[in-house]
């Protein structure tokens, strides 16, 4: 309802009439005092404390519309584009008219948009750090009503759209809920089974048959952790199901809470599965945190590969794996470097000796590296200014060169031509020596 100026009742207008409610006080009495003494024109200037990716929409398009209901102009000048990385206390954009029009808006201006800004850095990280994965938005439950649910969406988007354009991340392909499921280009959200669905059938089989009785022309994802037996009951679905299954079209989402470990896991067994799969993500320094993502309980880096191996010996390789519970930057981060930022083997064209590389020959290089020069030292001590070796010395150093032949060819300090190659071939060398040390500390 507006009057004849054009201008919306506040009584009347539900955006208008929450803002008194919801702005701080400090800005009501500003607006008050600004109306008595007198208006004047400001500019505003919008930053954030920490780096962010600018996404601006929805603060914009509020702060326009509030704006046009109150019959006057916002000048917004955005300094950057959507979707931007910006960094720590740089300007996000400038807006300017009536300080006591705008006065008041502040509070939920900065609602709209730093927890954006802040979503879409977050969802931004995790697709560049896994740009082979798609990600599916499950946020909807856990928001604070519609309009945080819409935000978090939008924000997603933003983030994996960046992410899309700097490294060709998959980034997020569809969320939960019919309500955002257009910011991901779709029409209605995605999503198969819930625990409930579990719980309604009696177990996992039946709940699965009853999915494909009701939808059979989409895929048949199923969640395997309600009864705690994710591999015995995903791999009798698959034995009910071989034809999906063999054509790609069944998936098990791992959802795995973390008071226990994946059916068949351990902490032992955990350890040793990275150890066939990503040995460098367990043989150098990790945190509590980290070695919970990796070999702790839930859903880990060892819970996944544990439960590809047994779908892949029973017969099912081309079953997918959902993996949900906990994945944001920080669990995205360590998943993405759970190999490390190194190929598990180093740089070598020999696979006799790339196979010898272990911990157990890194050990020995490390201490041959000392016993040379303690051999060295003791030789000239013995043989006078000549520098000349005793025979037991020399014997040594032959028992030594014998035991360790295959890496001494790969050490630069041992090959003359190596030693005079160009710095990126000697680079080379002193990273996979560095990689062997690390592993074995």
């Amino acid at each position: 309802m507006a009057d004849d100026s054009g201008i919306a009742d506040p009584s009347a207008d539900p955006t208008l009439a929450q803002i008194p409610r919801l702005a701080d006080a400090y800005f009501l009495r500003t607006k008050q005092i600004v109306g008595q003494h007198g208006d004047c024109r400001v500019t505003y200037v919008v930053f954030m404390r920490r780096p962010v990716v600018f996404t601006p929409k929805l603060a914009i398009d509020w702060l326009t519309e509030v704006a046009r209901k109150r019959g006057t102009t916002v000048d917004i000048d955005l300094v950057r584009e959507e979707g931007e990385w910006v960094g720590a206390g740089e300007p996000l954009f400038y807006y300017s008219g009536s300080l006591f029009h705008l006065v008041d808006l502040e509070t939920q201006l900065l609602q709209k948009i730093g927890p954006a800004c802040v979503a879409a850095y977050n969802a931004f990280t995790m697709c560049v750090d896994l740009p082979k994965v798609a990600f599916l938005a499950m946020d909807a439950r856990h928001c604070a009503g519609a309009e945080m649910a819409d935000m978090m969406a939008y924000a997603a988007s933003v983030g994996s759209n960046a992410a899309r354009r700097q490294v060709g991340a998959i980034g997020f392909t569809g969320n939960a809920t019919d309500l955002t499921a257009p910011w991901f280009g779709n029409t209605t959200g995605r999503g198969t089974m819930p625990h409930a669905l579990i719980g309604y059938a009696g177990s996992t089989l039946r709940a699965a048959e009853l999915y494909h009785a009701s939808f059979p022309d989409t895929d048949l994802v199923c969640l395997v952790d309600y009864f705690g037996k994710e591999v015995t009951d995903a791999l009798a679905v698959c034995r009910r199901f071989p034809e999906l299954a063999a054509a790609g079209r069944v998936a098990f989402r791992l959802d795995t809470h973390g008071g226990r470990f994946i059916e068949g896991l351990d902490t032992a067994s955990s350890y040793a599965v990275l150890e066939r799969h990503a040995p460098n993500a367990i043989r150098g320094y990790r945190t509590e945190a980290e070695l919970r993502h990796l070999v702790g309980t839930g859903v880990t880096a060892a819970a996944i590969y544990h439960f590809r191996e047994a779908l892949d010996q029973a017969g099912f390789p081309k079953v997918k794996i959902i993996a949900s519970s906990g994945f944001g930057p920080a669990k995205c981060k360590v998943m993405a470097g759970r190999t490390g930022s190194r190929p598990t083997r180093p740089p070598t064209s020999s696979p006799t000796t790339a196979s010898r590389w272990s911990r157990s020959a890194a050990s020995s290089c490390s201490r041959r590296r000392v016993k040379r020069c303690a051999s060295a030292a003791l030789s000239r001590g013995r043989a006078g200014s000549s520098g000349r070796r005793s025979r037991s010395c020399w014997r040594a150093a032959r028992q030594r060169r014998d035991q360790h032949r295959c890496r001494r060819s790969r050490c630069w300090r041992h090959r003359p031509r190596a030693r005079r190659a160009a710095g990126s071939r000697r680079a080379i060398c002193e990273w996979t020596w560095s990689t062997s040390l690390m592993a074995y500390r």
